[in-house]
């Protein structure tokens, strides 16, 4: 159990059938009445944020969240399948579970596997891939007085902006969290 007084940044727990992770919290004791606290909770599942006041005495589940590191090894369709690298089992989850950023994981690739109570409700891909260059225009030369930028596409398929001297065979580094370019490799 964990009390609304006791709340940190990072705590999850359980409340009406949701589960929520304190994102800010402050203890408020006011001159007149009871104290409380006002928070900003996150649903880890659909990602929503929610501005809520709780009595500090209030009571909730602990919620525990499981991240598991897993390599991904290929999708089938809709499914993409995953093997734990302790079991070597392979688990399959489907299109809908995976973010945007999932576009920059080629095979292979270690990613985090975030469950509740055994479901499956996000893949976090790593935070920087290196990622080569599969097409893009070649760079004007004279052409850098400006900070210009060119769409290039990865091997995987995701398309992002570089700058004029990257070309076609280069291996870059990509934020994964912004889809930005942030080197060669």
């Amino acid at each position: 159990m964990v009390v609304a007084g006791d709340f940190k940044n990072g705590i999850t727990f359980e409340m009406e059938g949701n589960v929520l992770q304190v994102v800010e919290f402050q203890h408020v004791k006011p001159g007149k009445g009871a104290a409380f606290v006002r928070t900003k909770l996150k649903n880890v599942i659909t990602g929503a944020v929610i501005e809520k006041t709780f009595s500090p005495t209030d009571k909730f589940e602990n919620a525990y969240v499981e991240r598991k590191d897993m390599e991904y090894l290929y999708n089938d369709g809709e499914l993409y399948y995953f093997m734990d690298m302790e079991s070597y089992e392979q688990i399959p989850i489907n299109a809908d579970k995976l973010g945007d950023d999932f576009k920059f994981v080629k095979e292979n690739m270690s990613c985090r596997i975030v469950s509740y109570k055994g479901n499956v409700f996000a893949v976090e891909p790593p935070t920087f891939v290196e990622l080569e260059v599969t097409d893009t225009e070649p760079g004007i030369k004279g052409d850098t007085a400006t900070n210009t930028l060119k769409p290039a596409t990865l091997e995987t398929g995701a398309v992002i902006k570089v700058p004029l001297f990257v070309s076609t065979g280069d291996v870059l580094k990509v934020d994964t969290r912004t889809g930005e370019y942030l080197s060669r490799a």
